[in-house]
């Protein structure tokens, strides 16, 4: 009898236990807390930098990148975003986010082709689809990401491509209806090698000059014209000082959003998925602010009461026959002509 009391004693005792600890909820709970302090954020800050102004398209992905940095690491991590080019040229800052003094950065491809020669792929002429949504989708499949892993070479993160606008060519007393309209004309670029190449496989000269002196080089006539993509132009108001606006359509402006490839390798696992669904989310705004401001700078530009011209299908037709066998020219590596073929397909795959 003693014995039997003794053990429904023990029992009551264990139960009692059980029901303190929560019993099989009370595992649940300690996995919950598990859960949770997995689910937290370092405090820290990010550095983001980028070349276009803060009323731009571009600016406003950046500022959608920083918010949903913020929101959901409940503050933790900021995002300190310097844009107009507070943190240097386009190169310099290219250079500071590879030596690790910029964290993320949006850079042109060209800006970027002297540290990683492969990406020069992006700004090859009329290789991408003419339609927005069509070259989106060729960047954000399995041919822009072979492209975005490229950076790696160079030691940076290829995260997306984010956009610019479509390039066009304005110029002074020529409008451009074709290649050979090119000739003897003095184009500006910037100094990357595929698009100087570029306009002299067309017939035309191309000259490097710095972004901040484009203006005063084609108000004092040192180049005849310039290209970049139509809110650059409203922007920057070239149109001031050029009479001609084409929409040639002949390469994308895109941004490549990209970080310091030991930095990011660096982060705890959450943190650098929460920068990837930043990025996609930081995309997304930017391209659907371009697409809403493109049509008021377009009317603004013609307002403005320059000749603004759109090349007909059957003129970019031409510009496109006449520019295939420079992609191929313009490639020096086998890896290169094998991104190319991606390039090509995926573009074949959605026209």
């Amino acid at each position: 009898m003693k014995k039997y009391i003794i053990s429904i004693s023990l029992m009551i005792i264990f139960l009692l236990l059980m029901t303190a600890c929560g019993g099989a909820d009370g595992a649940s709970g300690d996995n919950d807390e598990k859960q949770s302090n997995n689910g937290e954020y370092p405090e820290m800050t990010i550095k983001f930098s980028h070349n276009q102004p803060l009323t731009s398209p571009e600016h406003t992905g950046a500022k959608k990148f920083k918010k949903v940095v913020e929101d959901k690491s409940n503050g933790n991590i900021t995002v300190e975003i310097y844009g107009e080019s507070q943190l240097g040229s386009l190169r310099e800052q290219v250079e500071s986010t590879q030596i690790g003094e910029i964290d993320i950065t949006m850079q042109p491809p060209a800006a970027v082709t002297p540290f990683v020669d492969d990406i020069k792929i992006v700004d090859l002429p009329y290789l991408w689809p003419t339609d927005a949504e069509k070259m989106y989708s060729v960047m954000d499949g399995k041919a822009g990401k072979a492209l975005l892993d490229t950076l790696g070479n160079g030691g940076f993160k290829g995260l997306g491509f984010w956009p610019g606008g479509y390039k066009l060519f304005t110029t002074k007393d020529t409008e451009i209806h074709s290649p050979e309209d090119l000739e003897g004309l003095k184009m500006r670029t910037m100094a990357s090698p595929v698009l100087i190449n570029q306009y002299e496989h067309w017939g035309g000269n191309a000259i490097p000059v710095p972004y901040g002196e484009v203006y005063n080089s084609l108000q004092q006539g040192i180049v005849d014209g310039q290209e970049n993509p139509l809110q650059t132009i409203y922007s920057q108001k070239y149109y001031e000082v050029q009479n001609h606006v084409i929409e040639s359509k002949h390469g994308p402006m895109s941004y490549l959003l990209m970080t310091n490839q030991s930095w990011f390798k660096g982060l705890d696992d959450n943190v650098q998925s929460l920068i990837v669904d930043a990025e996609k989310k930081g995309r997304t705004a930017a391209r659907e602010a371009i697409k809403e401001k493109e049509d008021e700078f377009r009317e603004n530009i013609k307002d403005s009461g320059v000749n603004y011209y759109e090349l007909t299908d059957e003129e970019i037709e031409k510009f496109k026959e006449k520019s295939k066998p420079y992609w191929e020219k313009a490639l020096d590596t086998s890896k290169q002509m094998e991104l190319l073929d991606k390039v090509k397909k995926a573009v074949q795959n959605v026209e």
